[in-house]
């Protein structure tokens, strides 16, 4: 593993409230509580032309849904395309091809959004040469045959696209957006005004495509001077507004964001003119991360910031929600629920987005220093007679559940985890469906723009499979141990993903797993101590054994740290094995104590390159003696480039028998070894400087779990022990979020008796 970010220690700020504890109740139409589980996962770059190479950047951002809620239509900007899926099967998506917008245009056409209306999918496209020549236009498909019947001419810059209830209306919101890298005159780099300013075009839906009509609504004078109605209600550079996303209630009046003006337009679409407009204005949220420092510490603060919309949706006829993501002035961290009457605020959500993506091991502490977890989609939709709200995590990877029953008052559900950069939420009602479109695509580090569904139903959440109580933040479970004579707990370590090492206490008795404690590794000053630690291993007689990757071979060690974390002692390796490693050295550690003294067991993720090749090391150290004795592992092989195989961690099963982690380094779809073998450790030593390989037995292929979640398999098997109360557990590493999509799978496999005998 390569130096990563650096975390850790959540201090005196109170977490979210009982209300947003990491699962909440919801009933259904009939009092039974229900809850969203995810059913598939679908990398869209397998949904690609033919011809296209597995590594080109295919992303799904927007998506809509055909009337029957079977096909699923996304935009692929990066692919300049759209892209079909077939969602008849919710647990088996499959892929239907792409449309090409060289095929209907030019080579640089970006599709930004979709919607559908009838037979046909209407496909918001940029066409703009500059940002100070905007353009674009929108295509109307007919969906049985992906011919483009008509296109119409926006005279503009589009971004989000909404159909009215009925289908007599289509809003689009004409961004015309800045330049960030441009200097308007007496302000700064990316400062509004930078004109033309942007605008509402509305299409009325009478006949067929052919005699659809287009409207403009103009957001300022004819002369270009700002509306006395964006001046009255204080909205940021009237003068240029720039239109974000556009939602119709389900009486048809339409919504609208102004995400850098921090404002918020009601229109009336039957009559193409504005009927309200109110600023979105600021706020103040203490208690949360604002550094980005490697420690998850939620004690700072934002003060007077504009929150700065994106998505808006309508919660009622009256009431309408937003998520405060933020541009360059501004952003929240949260959502927030307007009076459409009057332009006030009824609840906003404050810092408890943040504190739930830290509750449940997503907060993405390298974005503390700006715009934190980023809300951008917001979606609301009713099911089986409850109304709900979906707000999506740029950053931190998850969409929140909230029952909207009471608009004023929403309440927390569950948190749904997602890919990376959850773009598109699309609620599908009729087939008890939730969609969600990632958008983050980057073949070279293993991330990949998928497509996620989730089905209402569930009497329990199925995420997370474990959180943290008592203002911890956590993340990085690569170790795992059994605390001797505690029947149900463990304990893990953090690793370089955080600045700080911190030992986690995890309570396993729990539905979800429950991490109740932190103890922070330091010196004997008091100072805290920072180490990549891979392996932990939980003393009977107190205390902690880690094993610590260098960034070196030489930097590798196993520390010895007591009860209150401080360290005692380090180990190095011995120097000629030290000498044959890089950066991938010590990951698992585990021991035995007997009347002969303390042995510990040791692997190293990958080969020494003085040893055969393919055949790994488990070593044995004597701590009375100092002695170290090794044994050869024989690895499996792999043939995808870029791949390696390695160990992960080791665990005693019995009197000379030990587990072993084997993995590859892939994820998703690619993923194949995930696998827990055993070996039995020769009677008799092996003579000095040899290095006897050992025979290998399978116990458990771990893929199959890692694939019961429905969600990106991941890549990072590193954690596994043999609890007190005699169950495998096994955890992934999340790697703090740093090419990762953040979750991690925490699952207890059965009765190491049964597999490992």
């Amino acid at each position: 593993m390569g130096k990563r970010k650096t975390v850790a220690v959540l201090t005196a700020t109170a977490l979210a409230g009982a209300a947003f504890a990491a699962t909440a109740q919801s009933a259904g139409a009939h009092g039974r509580e229900q809850f969203f589980n995810r059913t598939d996962t679908y990398p869209v770059f397998q949904n690609r032309p033919a011809g296209d190479a597995v590594t080109d950047e295919t992303v799904a951002e927007i998506s809509t849904v055909t009337q029957d809620g079977k096909t699923m239509i996304y935009t692929d900007a990066a692919g300049k395309r759209i892209g079909f899926l077939d969602i008849s099967d919710p647990d088996r998506i499959k892929g239907l091809g792409t449309l090409s917008l060289k095929e209907l245009g030019d080579d640089e056409d970006e599709p930004t959004s979709v919607t559908v209306v009838g037979d046909y999918v209407l496909v918001v496209v940029n066409t703009s040469k500059s940002y100070t020549e905007p353009s674009g236009r929108v295509d109307v498909i007919r969906i049985a045959d992906r011919t483009r019947v008509r296109s119409i001419d926006l005279g503009g810059q589009p971004d989000s696209i909404a159909v009215d209830k009925k289908a007599e209306h289509v809003a689009i919101a004409i961004e015309n957006e800045r330049d960030e890298e441009a200097t308007p005159a007496g302000g700064q780099e990316g400062d509004l005004p930078q004109f033309p300013a942007g605008f509402v075009q509305l299409l009325d839906l009478t006949g067929g495509p052919a005699t659809w009509t287009a409207h403009k609504v103009a957001l300022v004078n004819p002369d270009g001077t700002a509306l006395k109605s964006f001046t009255d209600a204080g909205l940021d550079t009237p003068i240029d507004p720039e239109p974000e996303y556009v939602s119709f209630s389900e009486d048809g009046r339409l919504a609208l964001t102004l995400q850098e003006n921090n404002g918020i337009v009601l229109i009336d679409a039957a009559r193409h003119r504005i009927s309200k407009v109110f600023s979105a204005g600021r706020a103040t949220v203490t208690g949360i991360d604002t550094k980005d420092d490697g420690v998850i510490d939620p004690t700072g603060s934002i003060k007077d910031t504009p929150r700065e919309p994106d998505a808006i949706g309508w919660l009622d006829d009256r009431y309408v929600g937003t998520a405060n993501e933020g541009d360059w002035k501004g952003g929240t961290r949260g959502w927030t629920v307007f009076d459409t009457r009057t332009g006030k605020i009824r609840w906003d959500s404050g810092n408890t987005l943040e504190n739930l993506a830290i509750k449940v091991g997503l907060h993405s502490e390298s974005r503390a220093g700006k715009k934190g977890i980023e809300p951008e989609g917001l979606a609301t939709a009713e099911f089986n007679g409850t109304k709900y709200a979906f707000v999506g995590s740029e950053r931190s990877n998850f969409v929140a559940v909230y029952n909207i029953e009471k608009p004023a008052n929403p309440k927390f559900v569950q948190v749904l985890p997602t890919t990376n950069g959850p773009e598109g939420i699309l609620p599908i009602p009729s087939r008890g469906l939730l969609a969600v479109s990632s958008e983050t695509d980057d073949a070279s580090a293993g991330v990949r723009s998928a497509v996620t569904l989730y089905k209402l139903g569930s009497d329990q959440p199925a995420f997370p499979q474990i959180e943290s109580e008592k203002n911890i933040g956590w993340g990085t479970l690569g170790a795992l141990s059994a605390v001797p004579g505690k029947a149900h707990q463990l304990v893990s370590v953090t690793d370089a993903g955080y600045s700080t090492t911190g030992i986690l206490t995890i309570d396993d008795s729990k539905t979800p797993a429950e991490i109740t404690k932190r103890l922070e590794v330091t010196d004997a000053a008091g100072k805290a101590v920072p180490l990549d630690a891979e392996g932990i291993y939980a003393r009977p007689e107190g205390g902690y054994w880690l094993a610590v990757e260098g960034a070196t071979g030489p930097e590798n060690k196993l520390v010895l740290v007591d009860k209150k974390g401080v360290v005692q002692r380090s180990v190095p390796l011995p120097a000629d094995v030290a000498a044959g490693l890089k950066a991938q050295g010590f990951e698992g550690v585990t021991a035995t104590t007997d009347k002969n003294g303390e042995h510990l067991y040791a692997v190293v993720q990958r080969e020494v390159s003085t040893d055969p090749k393919g055949v790994d090391r488990i070593g044995r150290y004597d701590v009375k003696t100092g002695k170290w004795t090794w044994y050869g592992y024989p690895l499996e092989t792999t043939t995808t480039a870029g791949d390696w195989i390695g160990l992960s961690e080791v665990t005693v099963v019995g009197d000379g028998k030990l587990a072993v982690i084997e993995r590859d380094k892939l994820n998703g779809p690619n993923a194949k070894i995930k696998r827990i073998y055993t070996v039995d450790l020769p009677k008799t030593d092996p003579a000095p400087g040899t290095l006897p390989v050992l025979k290998k037995k399978p116990a458990v292929d771990v893929l199959p779990f890692l694939q019961s979640t429905h969600g990106w398999t991941q890549e990072k098997l590193e954690g596994m022990t043999i609890g007190g109360d005699g169950n495998v557990y096994i955890s992934t590493d999340n790697d703090a979020l740093d090419d990762s999509t953040g979750e991690t799978v925490f699952l207890k496999l059965g009765k190491a008796d049964k597999l490992f005998r």
